[in-house]
């Protein structure tokens, strides 16, 4: 054969790489997928190509036929968890696209994979999900993006844990009955990897949704827990294991954590990870860690004074509790804070739980906004007791406030309302004036130690303050305009 001259022009090619044959079928009567799938290879022909065929002895005319999927049978229903595992190229993304096309075609049944999914760019990822607010924090909160600073983060601004905990809520809200994912969890760290394992497969079986997942990856089969796990080796090996669809209730991650007796030092760890200030924090009675083997705190719970007063309190007991009685029998909750990487696992119900017994104290209770999206404190055996409401004059001054193009939701952030309040013209900043004093709360929103500042005070007093201030005093609005929720528990006494 007489070889060209080597040039970076490339002869006429044919295609390299071809699938030959897919055959699936869904076999109605027995309830089963059959999949046939082969594939041609060539040689692309090249100047470099043709020396390598003549130093060879190679024939470039011939092609090799490979079977990766011979007559295989998988049984697979809309309520399954399917782990497919397998080495790089042996034929699982084929068998994973080959399985969405007949669920669709088929079986008439929706299904979305995570890959489709396009995160709006600039948003809040509040303003993303779900149809209304409360289903949005319900959403991410069963994810585990339960943090007031995280709703208010962009996509691009979440780490790679947290974006793939955003696409699983997008899976959610989708109402779709398979939720396909390739390449799964391949790119975190093998700790987080097992922690969105375990999620997937509780919100699966808790909405009653499959799951297809693949990867190279076999260390996600104890937390993902899977009623079929298809391993692909090479050629046309692949095993096929079916297992009782059973929601796995432990993650592997929380096997090895303890809880013991925390300093301020181990919460002051963990305090940025709070949308409460990090820096002030009520007088403890006692404070319980979360750790590691290796002593990483990962959770701390604060226990403190309760309040000489507080909304839900003589509806739990049934009568009025004195000053003595409360700083000798009773504790308040004050702060559960559990790392971003450990959440949706279980862990901050585990803390409260296991806590509550021994704080010595008869009586606990707690005021929470998270309480009305995310029920772990009545799953650590709390109950609840009642929901205020944000009084109306506040519920007023925040219309006010939305109309000067303030979001409520972003009111806790100081750097929001300043910025918000530079644009604003003499007369607006006069209305957010006005609405503040029209509020009532004037101890609260001076935070003054005066028991019953007037409102002719708070007036003259707010005149002289700067955007700064003012911006302050937005955040403390905000605050009392949550919607919290009072919950309860009673030490149990032996007979």
């Amino acid at each position: 054969m007489k070889l060209p001259k080597e040039s970076s022009k490339k002869i006429k090619t044919k295609e390299h790489f071809q699938i030959k044959k897919v055959s699936k079928k869904w076999d109605k009567q027995r309830g089963c997928f059959i999949i046939n799938i082969a594939y041609e290879t060539g040689v692309k022909l090249s100047t470099r190509t043709l020396k390598v065929a003549d130093a060879f002895g190679l024939g470039l005319d011939k092609k090799r036929k490979f079977t990766i999927y011979d007559n295989v049978e998988l049984k697979i229903t809309p309520r399954d968890i399917v782990y497919i595992t397998g080495d790089s190229g042996s034929g699982k993304s084929i068998l994973l696209k080959a399985l969405e096309n007949d669920i669709k075609r088929d079986l008439k049944l929706t299904a979305i994979n995570i890959d489709d999914i396009k995160p709006v760019p600039d948003e809040p990822i509040i303003e993303t999900v779900g149809s209304t607010f409360e289903e949005a924090i319900e959403l991410l909160s069963r994810v585990g993006l339960n943090d007031a600073y995280l709703f208010l983060r962009t996509y691009e601004q979440l780490s790679e844990g947290q974006k793939y905990r955003y696409r699983l809520a997008k899976l959610m809200e989708s109402n779709a009955q398979f939720w396909i994912m390739d390449e799964f969890c391949s790119t975190l760290d093998r700790e987080t990897a097992k922690i969105v394992a375990f999620n997937v497969q509780k919100q699966a079986r808790r909405l009653g949704k499959a799951v297809l997942a693949a990867t190279t990856h076999t260390d996600l089969f104890e937390d993902l827990a899977p009623s079929i796990h298809i391993h692909k080796g090479w050629g046309g090996c692949i095993s096929i294991k079916y297992y009782p669809n059973r929601l796995n209730r432990v993650c592997s991650v929380t096997r090895n954590l303890r809880i013991e007796e925390g300093t301020i030092e181990d919460y002051r760890r963990l305090a940025e990870f709070h949308y409460r200030n990090p820096k002030t924090h009520p007088i403890p009675i006692r404070i319980f860690t979360l750790k590691k083997a290796d002593g990483e705190c990962v959770g701390v719970i604060l226990y403190s004074y309760p309040p000489p007063n507080i909304f839900g309190r003589r509806k739990a007991v049934g009568r009025r509790v004195s000053i003595e009685e409360l700083n000798r029998d009773w504790a308040m909750i004050s702060r559960v804070i559990i790392h971003p990487k450990y959440r949706s696992v279980g862990l901050g119900s585990r803390l409260v739980r296991e806590t509550l017994p021994l704080v010595g104290r008869k009586y606990v209770e707690t005021m929470a906004v998270m309480a009305r999206y995310n029920p772990f404190f009545e799953k650590a055996g709390m109950t609840r007791i009642a929901e205020r409401r944000p009084p109306k004059k506040i519920v007023k001054t925040l219309r006010v406030l939305e109309d000067l193009g303030f979001k409520r939701y972003l009111l806790t952030s100081v750097e929001y309302n300043l910025e918000r309040l530079k644009e604003l013209t003499e007369k607006d900043i006069r209305r957010v004036k006005d609405a503040l004093t029209a509020t009532g709360q004037y101890k609260r929103l001076m935070t003054t130690r005066k028991a019953y500042p007037r409102k002719e005070e708070f007036k003259r007093w707010i005149e002289n303050q700067s955007l700064e201030v003012i911006a302050k005093i937005l955040c403390r609005l905000a605050v009392l305009a949550e919607t919290k929720v009072y919950l309860f528990w009673k030490r149990e006494t032996s007979a």
